[in-house]
């Protein structure tokens, strides 16, 4: 028996298996094509849609793709290569490391201090905004992963691309198609993680 009725106002079925069947792709087994302009623009709609408390606009998007892959590319090899461990192997690395996949979104997170808006409010909102992008590229066939690494954390390369030292990175989406067969990973027992009070 479904638990579905129209006259309750409740999601689809097709939502709720939309949403049950998303899986994080690895960023390094993408291929293309990427978000047509049209679709991208959809995803970044989807996205500005999440809860904002105080309608502060806590988050802003960096899009990388086509010529701009390779210009983040140079600036996270310029920004290692400084280091004291690093080889020409990882030089090389760090430059292909936003080749991966076709589209990335940068989701700035950018709170304000000193407001009603508790911080970590305006925090989860950049993070909602991550997780529904995530969600709208799966919802329109595209695999997606949400991670940050090293460089969402560096000085120099937050600063050339842009960010202000009161913003982070809250992630990098990256979205294409995947190479193999996406599988899935163990999820938790609802009844290990679930408490009534």
């Amino acid at each position: 028996m479904s638990d579905y009725s129209p006259t309750l106002n409740l999601p689809a079925p097709e939502t709720l298996d939309l949403l049950l069947s998303r899986r994080s792709g690895s960023a390094k087994a993408m291929k293309g094509p990427g978000p047509s302009p049209t679709e991208l623009r959809r995803i970044l709609a989807a996205g500005v849609r999440v809860p904002d408390h105080g309608k502060l606009t806590p988050w802003r998007f960096i899009i990388f793709e086509g010529e701009g892959r390779e210009r983040m590319g140079e600036i996270l090899a310029e920004s290692i290569a400084s280091e004291r461990d690093s080889s020409p192997e990882r030089i090389e690395q760090e430059r292909k490391r936003f080749m991966r996949a076709p589209v990335i979104i940068g989701v700035v997170s950018r709170v304000r201090e000193q407001i009603a808006i508790p911080v970590w409010e305006q925090e989860l909102s950049a993070g909602a905004a991550c997780m529904t992008l995530v969600l709208a590229a799966h919802a329109m066939g595209f695999v997606a992963n949400w991670i940050t690494e090293w460089c969402a954390y560096h000085p120099k390369v937050l600063e050339r691309i842009g960010l202000k030292p009161t913003e982070r990175i809250a992630g990098f989406i990256y979205i294409g198609h995947p190479i193999d067969p996406l599988e899935d990973r163990p999820r938790p027992a609802l009844e290990s993680i679930t408490t009534r009070f």
